[in-house]
């Protein structure tokens, strides 16, 4: 008795086994390309100047094409200041589903700022999250302290 319920359970781990294989080969795998498309996004976060820290908050979108061209807009606010914002930059993303990005942010045409940020997607590659490793302003020389992360959605879903 305790033989037929052994092997009736190793059966059933073998067949168990045997039916996520095909579900973890596929699990991760992303690419500049797959992740391509039009997405909508939010950040949220603190800047921390001399004067003190800031609470910063962003809604926008951007179209990323297949090979990680970046384009969009934003609308920013910091410490209650708001702004119109475009941006342009570029992603590179890894089979594992982690990327990174650089985001230049401009505002009629001139560079405010550039933010590197880190990013995994997730969902199927319809979902995106980051956080910002470095801002960096016009002048080159100023990497502004800064805890902010982002929360992304494809617009149109892959499935």
């Amino acid at each position: 008795m305790k033989t037929s319920i052994l092997r009736t359970l190793l059966v059933l781990g073998v067949a168990l086994a045997a039916t996520l294989v095909p579900f973890q080969a596929n699990a991760a795998q992303c690419s500049t390309a797959s992740t391509a498309g039009n997405w909508a996004y939010t950040y949220t976060g603190t800047i921390f100047t001399p004067a003190g820290p800031l609470p910063a908050a962003s809604v926008g979108h951007f179209h990323q094409d297949a090979r990680g061209n970046i384009t969009g807009s934003q609308a920013r606010s910091v410490a209650g200041q708001s702004g119109a914002e475009d941006i342009s930059g570029a992603i590179s993303v890894n089979s594992d589903c982690t990327a990174s990005a650089t985001i230049d942010v401009l505002v009629n045409g001139a560079l405010q700022r550039t933010a590197a940020l880190a990013v995994v997607f997730d969902n199927s590659g319809n979902h995106m999250r980051a956080i910002f490793q470095s801002l960096i302003l016009p002048d080159g020389t100023t990497n502004v302290p800064v805890v902010i992360t982002i929360d992304g959605n494809r617009v149109i879903s892959r499935n």
